[in-house]
């Protein structure tokens, strides 16, 4: 208990009520339920609700601008600055809060690798925000090291706890506050338990770069022949679902590393969304939320049982399952791989203007990663009534530190290398725009990326877009050659050639909030014709 108390002393923490230091999953759930956290599903997840907050909280997040992160961050709407002084001013607050509660703690890793891993400490108020982190970090079950874990960096997460904005210098009551001079980040008026995740893939975002290492928010998984491949991806683009293969073991569905090495996983459990999930289309996923040790977050309940009603939204469309990479049944054991041969840009396209697949030079690579494209359409998020184009840079825009241009500078040097492959590949629309077209089946999606893989993809030759560039194949085994030129599944060409042009237009109007600098002009170079 003498060393729990230094620990404490560390944070200025004092007072409290019982201390739980890694404690085992069933404990956990124990603690859970007795303090009245969630409900145990049928099958034996755990299912916690945390309403109001059903999704991260994008601009309740800061960072404090201090002297020795200050040069290095690239200081945007997803990275806004706060003071030191209004972080200290929330910290006391914190340190206030946490007097007379009982406080769970977790010692993990964040990185697979162990000479580009973070120490992690997360200290929460909640027991299943617990087993959380312990299904999303990587645990050490050797309990001596444990007894002599050394911090790099601490998350403290008190969803009970609200800043007063005109006061704290937030924007609402919510916070997530990151102080790399501190080495702490402090999370407060949100039980989303994504803000965790997020908030230490932040923090490697910045921490790696600098040691010359690639992170990525991408998934990864590698063949039995030892072949690495890479999936980038916004949500809803099939990332998780496309890199869990029956036939290919699993490195991680979310973030990765790139080192000299090869690739590593971040983290050690997968977050994935349920929605609507599929037995037949997803068997792993889903059989995850019916297995003890998952945590399940905002799926309604069929009334009166404990059976979830995965098509259920009216809480939230982002309904999640939260689990460790051992659930899965091929997954790497050690979830590292080599270098990746081949690396796949997904997007959903709901103007069904992008073909199925497409080969990138290694320019329009650099273009499309900086730009990190996608789609939202009609439901998905509130005013939208229309396909609209949105881009997140290097498909992570919010949790990206630096300039783009540093990610993809390193990108490009890794690429080179190694000589890995880069492809687009369109989940979304075909035959038409959103409303006419109808989604690319997961039959052909997959058949696709098998022929990537497999290298098929390269027997049958390209074609080059004229407005994009890119290379399209001609013929790939098991997907119908007339739906690899998406200009032949529409009515009228006349319409889909304007289409067309005005998914390059929104392109090319992204990219100019890069401006003229000489390395936006180089990657530009890669883009459409406006």
């Amino acid at each position: 208990m003498a060393d729990v108390a230094k620990m404490l002393k560390e944070y200025g923490i004092k007072n409290t009520g019982e201390v739980y230091m890694n404690l085992s999953v069933p404990e956990l759930y124990e603690h859970a339920v007795d303090y009245g956290e969630g409900f145990i599903a049928e099958g034996g997840a755990l299912l916690a609700y945390t309403s109001p907050h059903t999704g991260r909280s994008p601009n309740d997040k800061f960072i404090v601008k201090e002297s020795s992160s200050e040069k290095d961050i690239d200081w945007n709407k997803n990275n806004k600055p706060i003071t030191a002084e209004k972080f200290e001013q929330v910290y006391s607050k914190m340190l206030a809060y946490v007097q007379g509660r009982d406080i769970f703690v977790r010692e993990c890793y964040a990185g697979a690798d162990e000479a580009s891993r973070l120490n992690v400490r997360v200290i929460t108020e909640y027991a299943w925000h617990n087993i959380f982190a312990s299904n999303m970090f990587i645990r050490e079950k050797d309990p001596k090291k444990l007894e002599n874990f050394k911090v790099d960096f601490t998350v403290i997460c008190m969803p009970g706890l609200q800043a007063v904005p005109e006061f704290d210098g937030t924007v609402s009551g919510t916070f997530v506050l990151v102080n790399f001079a501190k080495k702490i980040v402090l999370i407060g008026g949100t039980a989303y338990a994504g803000e965790m995740k997020k908030s230490v893939f932040s923090i490697m975002n910045y921490i790696l770069p600098k040691k010359g290492i690639l992170s990525m928010h991408c998934s990864a998984n590698i063949g039995k022949k030892g072949d690495v491949a890479l999936f980038f991806g916004l949500s809803g683009t099939g990332k998780t679902t496309l890199s869990t293969d029956p036939e290919r073991y699993l490195i991680g569905d979310d973030e990765h590393g790139w080192n000299d090495n090869g690739i590593f996983n971040i983290e050690g459990g997968c977050y994935a969304k349920t929605i609507k999930l599929s037995p037949e289309a997803e068997p792993e996923v889903y059989a995850n939320t019916k297995r003890f040790g998952s945590i399940l977050e905002n799926i309604p309940l069929v009334d009166g049982t404990r059976v979830l009603d995965l098509d259920d939204e009216s809480i939230t469309e982002n309904t999640r399952v939260s689990y460790p990479l051992e659930f899965v049944p091929m997954v790497s054991k050690d979830n590292r791989g080599g270098h990746p041969s081949n690396i796949i840009f997904l997007t959903y396209d709901a103007f069904g203007v992008l073909p199925p697949v497409s080969k990138l030079s290694p320019e329009q690579a650099m273009f499309h990663f900086v730009s990190g494209y996608t789609a939202k359409v009609a439901g998905t998020e509130r005013g939208v009534t229309e396909p609209q184009a949105t881009f997140s840079t290097c498909f992570g825009g919010p949790f990206m530190a630096h300039s783009p241009f540093t990610y993809a500078e390193l990108l490009k040097k890794k690429m080179h290398k190694h000589n890995a492959s880069v492809y687009l590949l369109n989940t979304g629309l075909t035959g038409g725009p959103y409303g006419v077209g109808k989604r690319y089946s997961i039959k052909h999606t997959r058949a696709i990326i098998k022929a990537i893989l497999e290298g098929a993809v390269e027997a049958g030759g390209y074609t080059k877009d004229k407005i994009f560039g890119f290379d399209i194949p001609k013929s790939i085994p098991g997907v119908p050659a007339e739906i690899l030129e998406p200009r032949k599944g529409w009515s009228s060409e006349a319409e889909y050639d304007k289409k067309i042009k005005e998914l390059a237009k929104a392109f090319v109007d992204n990219f100019k909030q890069y401006g003229d600098s000489a390395e936006a002009k180089e990657v530009a170079k890669g883009g459409p014709i406006a």
